[in-house]
């Protein structure tokens, strides 16, 4: 055995999972079953590294607990089909370790995170699958994570699986036009990980740490494999520009600290400077995507030493460039803020007003908490009251309702 068990094998643990569970699917051609073997293998190392040590070859350990895991499934499914005779040669013990090394493949995330993001998965199922294929987290945490009970996640998960096995992918990276074209969805899965691992939609916690910081793992590795790729590039930048104010984004009692609140010395100098050269490499490949946009308006955030030294001229300026190249509703709300704070509240209240007929934002707290502020900006106390109320009633995350909450009794108490 090797070192002892610590929080870097944790990491270890997670960095594995995809190249183990290439191997294992490349050899046994069955993704699905190999996932569960991986899974098992998994927890198998949660269970004895801790009390027996890292092994030296951690990984060829892996592979092989997951390889027997595979060839008694195997058995059993012979056993089932009365098909011994025909092909027990095949099955009868685990390929070596070393043989199935020896099938590891720089490629195995990359393959991974595109079956996970197969087209015929829904979005929820396709974040779920990437967190337990290729983030190695179990079933348990996944579910822990989206506050729903292990069972429903397992049965999501299993349906993920059952999807791709029915549509019969390979395990190998689709041609270059169909992967050009899946890329998005992939860049998509990843962003929406990180955004619920950074404000977590639902529950008494503003963020979940694990899942933002498997987000920025899985985009990290992704970036490694393609990096070229200017929009995986903005992507990663956009999450360590946003993940640096990390620590100044709550208060000792996990109360949410507003961005024109906090305190800008908590803020990860490092990840600043990683994600603007990120950037900054990305921006002169020449083409400007959605990710770059919105990690250069981080960028712009980060920057400002004071809120009041925030550049919001600029901003604005990125956000009406953001509108052109990615219209949606939520880049038209902070739009819409961004003129508010240039131009006025009024402007962003009259901006506002062109969301009110989108369905897309109909019912979401985003919109009337926005509302309350701007109304708040102008004095007209009793209106911006009435709309943190509804958007406090509308969020599901505790800490935003909270937040709102305060805001709506603190406008009160200074009217009484």
């Amino acid at each position: 055995m090797g070192k002892t068990w610590d929080t870097e094998s944790e990491h270890l643990l997670r960095e594995l999972a995809p190249q183990v569970l290439g191997a294992v699917a490349r050899r046994f051609r069955d993704f699905a079953s190999a996932e569960d073997a991986v899974q098992e293998a998994m927890l198998a190392a949660f269970r004895q590294w801790p009390q027996e040590g890292v092994p030296e070859n951690p990984r060829g350990w892996l592979i092989q607990v997951a390889s027997r895991r595979m060839a008694d499934h195997l058995r059993r499914e012979i056993s089932r089909r009365e098909r011994e005779t025909a092909i027990a040669g095949e099955t009868e013990e685990a390929a070596p370790m070393t043989e199935l090394e020896s099938d590891m493949d720089p490629n195995d995330t990359l393959i991974l995170l595109f079956m996970c993001c197969h087209p015929a998965l829904t979005t929820s199922s396709a974040i779920a699958l990437t967190l337990r294929a290729v983030g190695g987290l179990t079933t348990a945490e996944i579910a822990n994570a989206f506050l729903v009970p292990e069972a429903t996640m397992a049965q999501r998960i299993s349906r993920a699986k059952q999807s791709i096995k029915a549509s019969g992918v390979p395990f190998r990276l689709p041609p270059l036009q169909e992967r050009t074209q899946q890329l998005p969805s992939v860049l998509h899965v990843l962003y929406l990980i990180f955004n619920e691992g950074y404000v977590s939609s639902i529950g008494p916690h503003l963020q979940r740490l694990d899942i933002a910081r498997e987000a920025i793992r899985l985009t990290r590795s992704l970036q490694a494999l393609l990096p070229d790729n200017a929009e995986l590039a903005g992507l990663l930048s956009l999450m360590l520009l946003t993940d640096a104010r990390r620590a100044a984004r709550t208060g000792p009692e996990e109360q949410l600290i507003p961005l024109d609140k906090q305190d800008r010395s908590l803020w990860d100098r490092t990840e600043i400077a990683e994600g603007t050269e990120l950037l900054r490499h990305a921006l002169s490949k020449g083409s400007v995507g959605l990710y770059q946009l919105q990690a250069a308006i981080a960028a712009v955030h980060d920057e400002a030493e004071r809120a009041e030294d925030t550049d919001w001229p600029q901003i604005l300026a990125l956000y009406e460039l953001l509108k052109q190249v990615s219209p949606s509703p939520m880049v038209t709300l902070n739009h819409a803020i961004a003129a508010a704070m240039v131009q006025g509240p009024s402007k962003g209240l009259e901006l506002l007003k062109a969301l009110e007929r989108d369905s897309r934002l109909t019912g979401h707290y985003r919109l009337d908490a926005v509302r309350g502020h701007l109304l708040e900006m102008i004095g007209d106390h009793e209106n911006a009251v009435k709309h943190y109320r509804i958007a406090a009633a509308r969020t599901t995350s505790l800490p935003e309702q909270k937040y709102l909450m305060a805001q709506a009794a603190r406008l009160e108490e200074a009217r009484s």
